[in-house]
């Protein structure tokens, strides 16, 4: 960075040596057009465009809070409107203990989102039950529902949230449009009881 005194006031300028230009998606580009795969406009569209629904039980929804605040902003990635109907999500956010009382209804909300749908466990009692390893407690939301993302912390600082989010955003931008019909994701959702 420089700094320039004009009529004895700092202007900043930023040196653009430092700055690194990256390349495009494989495609083919002429002028005034670019031409690339249907799967992976589609996903870079979902990836800027998911709608979290969080479902908060405990201190990790404090800190998800702090996330959405005006300091670290979780709406610059695409994530503004929180939606706190699961048919209009598809990014389940756990955060917090999750009794076993509690499963059926977070297996629930679960199986009331749309596909494709994308689960982030955030924090260590949502992850692995945490430091109540009781009877009363699930030990990590994984053994009712299939999780693509753990955000670990007791509670996770909003900069760790924010790189699970990232996590979520390069899952869904990678993702193929057939991945949710083939057999092995059937398969896997079987395995947790889920037609």
């Amino acid at each position: 960075m420089w700094f320039i005194l004009y009529w004895n006031e700092p202007f900043l300028f930023y040196d653009m040596s430092d700055i690194n230009i990256v390349d495009a998606p494989p495609g083919i580009e002429g002028s005034g057009f670019f031409a690339t795969s249907l799967d992976k406009v589609v996903g870079l569209a979902r990836s800027h465009s998911l709608w979290p629904l969080p479902f908060a039980t405990s201190c990790c929804g404090i800190e998800f809070m702090a996330t959405m605040g005006s300091h670290y902003d979780l709406g610059r990635f695409g994530s503004e409107r929180l939606s706190f109907s699961p048919r209009q999500a598809d990014l389940l956010m756990v955060m917090g203990t999750i009794a076993k009382k509690m499963s059926p209804v977070l297996k629930q909300v679960y199986l009331q989102m749309a596909e494709p749908r994308w689960v982030m466990a955030v924090g260590a009692c949502a992850s692995s039950g945490g430091i109540f390893d009781t009877y009363s407690v699930l030990q990590g939301i994984d053994e009712i529902i299939p999780v693509d993302v753990y955000v670990p912390g007791c509670p996770p600082r909003p900069e760790a949230i924010l790189d699970g989010f990232g996590k979520i955003q390069e899952l869904v931008r990678n993702e193929s449009g057939r991945r949710r019909h083939s057999d092995q994701y059937k398969q896997m959702l079987a395995s947790y009881g889920i037609d």
